[in-house]
C-alpha cells in the first residue's frame, strides 16, 4: 500500500482520527497536507499544515486552486456535541449538518479538478451513528447517513475517474476520548462492549484510509468499509441470557 508519490488532503487532520489518519499517509510514503482551524499542538511529523474552515465556502476554493496536485482527499473534519434535539434550537442542529455533510461536499467539488486529473479518489469518514439510532447526536448521525449516500452518489458520477468510498466509523481512543466515554475505567467498560474488546486507536481508522486509497484497493469504489471491531452485542442477547447468570 504504497502512496509516495501522491498529495494527501487530509481535512480536520491536526488531532484525534484525523492526525491519525495524516501519520499513517505519511508513513505510507504520501505527501500530507492536513489543514484545520487552528494549527495542531504538536506538529505532526511529514505532513504540512494549512489554515482553513472548511464551513467557508470562498476559503475552500481558494485552498485547493492554491494547491498544484490533489491525488487523495480524505474528509474528516467533523464531529459534533452531545445535544438533546428539543434542548436546542433548529439552527444549533443545522451547524452540526452544515460541518458534517454540506462542508464535505463543499471541499469534494473544489478538490475535484485536482482529482480528476490524477484519477485520484475520495476517502469520507463516517460513522456508525449513521445507520443505527444516535441519541443526543441526532443531528450529528443524521448528517453521517447523508454523508455515506452521498459518497455512494458520488462514486458513480465521478466514475471513472475518481474513486469514492466511505469509512464507517466505530468508536476510538483518542485524546478527547475521556469526553465522550468518562474515566479510564468507564473506557474498559465501554471496550468491553466492541467484540474486539477495544475501541480503535487513529492509526487502525489511518490505516484503512491508506487502503481505500491505494492501488490494492483500485477496483473498489461507492463502498462502505466498516471500522467498528466487530459493531456491538445486541444488548437483546444479554437479557435473553440474564436468567442463566443467576
Amino acid at each position: 500500500m504504497e502512496l509516495k508519490g501522491r498529495v494527501a488532503v487530509v481535512t480536520g487532520g491536526t488531532r484525534g482520527v484525523g492526525a491519525g489518519i495524516a501519520r499513517c499517509f505519511a508513513q505510507a510514503g504520501a505527501e500530507v497536507v492536513v489543514c484545520a482551524r487552528r494549527p495542531p499542538e504538536v506538529p505532526l511529523s511529514g505532513a504540512e499544515f494549512m489554515p482553513l474552515d472548511v464551513r467557508d465556502h470562498d476559503a475552500v476554493h481558494a485552498f485547493f486552486a492554491a494547491l498544484p496536485r490533489v491525488d487523495v482527499l480524505v474528509n474528516n473534519a467533523g464531529g459534533g456535541p452531545y445535544r438533546l434535539l428539543a434542548d436546542a434550537d433548529p439552527a444549533r442542529h443545522a451547524r452540526v449538518i452544515e460541518l458534517n455533510l454540506l462542508a464535505p461536499l463543499t471541499v469534494s467539488l473544489a478538490a475535484y479538478d485536482h482529482l480528476k486529473r490524477a484519477q485520484g479518489c475520495v476517502v469520507m469518514v463516517g460513522s456508525v451513528s449513521g445507520s443505527r439510532p444516535s441519541p443526543g447526536t441526532a443531528a450529528y448521525g443524521a448528517a453521517k447517513a447523508g454523508l455515506e449516500n452521498l459518497a455512494r452518489s458520488m462514486a458513480v458520477e465521478w466514475a471513472p475517474d475518481v474513486r469514492v468510498n466511505t469509512l464507517v466509523v466505530g468508536m476510538v481512543r483518542t485524546e478527547l476520548a475521556h469526553l465522550h466515554y468518562g474515566d479510564e475505567q468507564a473506557v474498559d467498560a465501554v471496550s468491553r462492549t466492541v467484540p474486539l474488546g477495544r475501541l480503535a486507536e487513529p492509526s487502525d481508522v489511518g490505516a484503512a484510509a491508506v487502503f481505500l486509497a491505494s492501488d490494492a484497493a483500485a477496483y473498489l469504489s461507492g463502498a462502505s468499509l466498516l471500522v467498528h471491531g466487530g459493531g456491538e452485542r445486541p444488548l437483546f442477547l444479554d437479557a435473553a441470557t440474564a436468567h442463566r447468570q443467576k
